[in-house]
């Protein structure tokens, strides 16, 4: 474990419907996914990617924040279209 490895890149994830799904996803030549997180609609969370953490995956409506600017991810079951 490097002490001195400091994370910068946040996201933020606002869940635009109940059960989106958080998974994250380990470094490293085999990745594993190392943790799970579930929000409801409204629900927030900030996330860091860190010497553990390279990818995140994100499974259901929501709004993602990060300093590239705001992507929208839709719901599996919407279509393609948001909200139904």
């Amino acid at each position: 474990m490097n002490e001195n490895y400091m994370g910068e890149d946040y996201i933020v994830v606002k869940a635009q419907e109940n059960g989106v799904t958080l998974i994250g996803l380990t470094r490293g030549r085999d990745t594993k996914f190392h943790h799970t997180e579930k929000l409801d609609q409204g629900e927030v969370m900030i996330l860091q990617f860190t010497e553990h953490t390279s990818a995140m995956k994100i499974r259901g409506h929501a709004e993602i924040y990060t300093r590239y600017g705001i992507v929208k991810s839709e719901s599996p079951s919407s279509g393609g279209k948001p909200g139904k």
